[in-house]
């Protein structure tokens, strides 16, 4: 039986609703073997993050090795990095490792506004990081502090996905969801061709988690040998889904619901 496995590299949520666990979450939901390393510890609930704690660049880079070297994974995700020293280890072990399949969630800011990434870890990223990306799947603010200019209409929006992906990633998918309207769009470039997913806007504060869990399903998709604009799709589906049935838990942003996509394909 051909096992399918992805590795997540990214902080911990304490919460749940984000990070490690949101990843782990999808890959299961997706029949996919999921696998991690954790870079940093996050004290955090739904109404925001209390504390971040960064694991040392050789506990990190310890976690890939030992993956590596056993249970290489089919594709490989990465979330939150938090330092230029630690994305560069990290780059340097997905480079060393001959990981091709590697799906980037820049994430910098957490829901509730908390950095999460250095500001001096924005140029290691577009340095060591993206030039390794397959796939790299920024929100539109990311995708602002990466290229340098602001997205205030969809023609922006297709200048910045162009810029990013002259930095090396393969394919770029700027999402809409910090757009206006009652769509959302999402834009993935692979190059070549611009293609849109959209979807109708939930009016919900439950939303903890999205980039992750949207990035995570990418990467499970990619494990199992589908194509970025199949992958991608499946993604949008998994997302809508996780947001529409809400959960309502917490007091502030909620997490997403990760098995509201299996159980609708199962009715």
């Amino acid at each position: 039986m051909q096992v399918a496995k992805a590795l997540t590299i990214a902080g911990s949520d304490s919460g749940g609703g984000a990070g490690i666990q949101a990843d782990l979450k999808t890959f299961q939901e997706l029949d996919v073997f999921g696998m991690s390393a954790i870079t940093a510890v996050t004290a955090q609930n739904t109404m925001g993050v209390h504390g971040v704690y960064p694991l040392s660049i050789e506990a990190v880079v310890q976690q890939i090795k030992v993956i590596a070297e056993d249970l290489s994974p089919d594709a490989v995700k990465t979330g939150m990095l938090f330092s230029a020293e630690l994305t560069e280890a990290v780059a340097n072990q997905i480079h060393t490792s001959s990981w091709l399949k590697l799906v980037v969630d820049p994430v910098m800011v957490a829901k509730g506004g908390a950095p999460l990434l250095q500001e001096q870890a924005v140029d290691s990223l577009k340095r060591n990081l993206i030039p390794l990306a397959h796939v790299i799947t920024p929100n539109i603010p990311e995708a602002e502090i990466i290229v340098g200019f602001a997205i205030d209409t969809f023609e922006k929006r297709k200048d910045a996905a162009k810029a990013i992906f002259q930095l090396g990633a393969q394919n770029v998918v700027i999402k809409g969801g910090h757009g206006e309207g009652s769509e959302v769009t999402d834009l993935l470039f692979d190059g070549k061709e611009f293609h849109l997913l959209k979807s109708m806007r939930t009016e919900t504060k439950h939303t903890h988690g999205t980039g992750c869990t949207f990035a995570a399903a990418i990467t499970a998709e990619i494990a199992k040998g589908k194509t970025v604009v199949d992958a991608v799709t499946t993604a949008k589906a998994f997302i809508q889904a996780a947001i529409e049935d809400t959960l309502g838990i917490g007091s502030g942003h909620g997490p997403t619901n990760h098995w509201a996509y299996r159980r609708r394909g199962a009715k």
